[in-house]
């Protein structure tokens, strides 16, 4: 029986991962183990189960049957298993987490070393860099992200409210003036994070209604830091997370603009897959995450 459901489990990891390389990547498996399993399944069964080539993996029509089935009884399996363990142990393992750089590196951190002080027996695998993360295709547990749910596929859980600022150096107001509305900012120099959301489209609320204004300027980046930099070089306005602005902001490096125009509900997500069962390491993280921030609120 354990080692049917290991060539069942096998299929279904081979197809859901989109061949055996990336199958074998995401479960620490060897590729040639995981093709000797569905060979072994597909001669049991006495039917082709996959179409292989060199550049596509498709299911044969028996194949996409024996998928749902088999699919969805890995998924009950695994379910039963996962609240039995929650139910008596501790959260324990290996976990991936992804988060932004610069707020990993300082914000982020004390949050999630506690959690570790916490629970012992997790390990943490915390990669920390400023791109989009697809958190199926990387094994990855738990994706912490500044931003509103745009796919369907993933999970949000709200940890914490958030919101951006923008500013410039009291020498560019001075060289530019002070804008008094979101639409003069396409005339003016702007620094642009290529991160954040909408890259050169700035965005804006005005008598509740989204204003998108198109910006440009001396320097693209893809650093929250470096954009801030460049913002207290005078070389531009620029958009920053509140937690990365107020430190410029108390210092008198950055002048706050236009902050009755600055939209408000973004926030601080958990994201991770969409599975029936979550599992326990996972779900106490968040929880701690969501105490840890309601204690340590975000400037």
């Amino acid at each position: 029986m354990t080692q049917d459901l290991a060539r069942i489990r096998a299929f279904v990891q081979v197809f859901d991962a989109g061949g055996f390389s990336s199958a074998a990547r995401q479960h620490g498996r060897s590729k040639a183990l995981l093709s000797k399993y569905v060979t072994d399944l597909e001669d049991y069964l006495g039917v082709r189960l996959m179409n292989r080539t060199t550049r596509k993996l498709s299911l044969t029509e028996a194949g996409e049957a024996y998928y749902r089935e088999a699919s969805a009884l890995l998924q009950q399996l695994d379910d039963l298993d996962a609240t039995i363990t929650d139910q008596t142990a501790e959260p324990r393992g290996l976990l991936r987490v992804s988060a932004p750089r610069n707020f990993g590196e300082d914000t982020l951190a004390p949050a999630i070393f506690d959690y570790l002080r916490k629970y012992p027996k997790v390990m943490l695998d915390l990669r920390l860099e400023d791109r989009y993360v697809d958190l199926v295709d990387e094994g990855i547990d738990l994706a912490l992200r500044i931003s509103t749910l745009a796919d369907s596929s993933l999970i949000a859980r709200k940890i914490a409210d958030m919101h951006v600022v923008v500013g410039a150096s009291a020498e560019l107001l001075a060289r530019h003036g002070t804008p008094r509305h979101p639409e003069e900012l396409r005339h003016m120099p702007c620094i642009v994070d290529v991160n954040l959301q909408g890259q050169s489209n700035w965005r804006f609320v005005e008598n509740g209604k989204t204003i998108s204004v198109p910006v440009n300027g001396p320097v693209r980046v893809n650093s929250p830091l470096a954009a801030r930099k460049a913002a207290g070089m005078g070389l531009g306005f620029v958009v920053l997370p509140s937690y990365l602005a107020e430190p410029v902001i108390a210092s008198g490096e950055l002048v706050p603009v236009l902050s009755e125009f600055l939209p408000t509900g973004q926030t601080l997500q958990a994201v991770y897959p969409h599975r029936r069962h979550l599992a326990g390491k996972v779900r106490a993280l968040i929880d701690h995450l969501v105490d840890w921030f309601q204690n340590h609120p975000i400037h």
